[in-house]
């Protein structure tokens, strides 16, 4: 009888799939959620051992001008879109040019969901990944079926320029 291994009881690690990752010997992009925000990190491994160089968070959207009132929606599909661009930038800016691979973890992949918004920042700011991705519209990434006014386009140069 085997017994599976306490982390993936837990629902926290697919052992195949990182299997496949380490063997790569690329780097990674973490894409995680939890209920208030994004968390983006860029992790490098080493003898099955993981270091990040860069991790960033939504929040750090409210300092590039995201409204304090939208504060609630720090893990719709715009701040998925800009947390991942502006993640590119600062990966870019210490590494330069690199191929990376997309860890979603046990997340449920779903076309056109918050994954691919991400995915779509980190590709607009230059970080080569392997797709085939669906992304979402561009109305949506923008947030303009959103009530409330959320300078997407003033965030974005924001980024962008830095």
């Amino acid at each position: 009888m085997k017994i599976n291994k306490r982390r993936r009881i837990e629902g926290k690690t697919d052992y195949k799939k990182r299997m496949r990752l380490l063997k790569s010997e690329a780097g990674r992009i973490i894409f995680r959620k939890t209920n208030k925000y994004i968390i983006g990190q860029y992790v490098k491994s080493k003898e099955a051992q993981d270091f990040v160089s860069r991790g960033i968070e939504s929040r750090i959207l409210l300092k590039y001008g995201w409204p304090k009132e939208a504060a609630g929606s720090l893990k719709s599909l715009p701040a998925c879109y800009l947390t991942g661009l502006l993640l590119g930038r600062k990966i870019i800016d210490k590494e330069g040019k690199i191929k990376a691979a997309l860890d979603i973890g046990l997340i449920r992949n779903t076309k056109k969901s918050k994954i691919y918004a991400f995915l779509k920042g980190l590709i607009d700011a230059g970080i080569d990944i392997p797709n085939n991705a669906e992304f979402p519209d561009e109305n949506r990434i923008s947030g303009r079926h959103l009530k409330k006014n959320i300078n997407f386009e003033k965030i974005k140069e924001k980024i962008k320029n830095e």
